[in-house]
């Protein structure tokens, strides 16, 4: 999909088309990230911290419970 700016005010859009926005799952209310990598531009929804605390509390559940056969496994 090739897209163009569109002027907005004094500063230029991006218009994403709404099939992408649901796919994404993005209403106005979702906070977007915007970064670069020096060549592309990335734009996607922020993190939600309640659920990055919940993957982590997993994560260190997971580690408790099977670490030590996680360790053998990887060497």
């Amino acid at each position: 999909m090739i897209k163009k700016l569109t002027k907005h005010g004094n500063s230029w859009a991006l218009v994403i088309d709404k099939p992408v926005l649901d796919l994404l799952k993005i209403d106005p209310e979702v906070p977007l990230e915007v970064s670069t990598d020096g060549q592309t531009l990335i734009i996607s929804p922020a993190a939600d911290p309640e659920r990055k605390a919940k993957f982590k509390a997993a994560l260190a559940k997971t580690n408790r419970r099977f670490g030590r056969a996680l360790r053998r496994l990887a060497h």
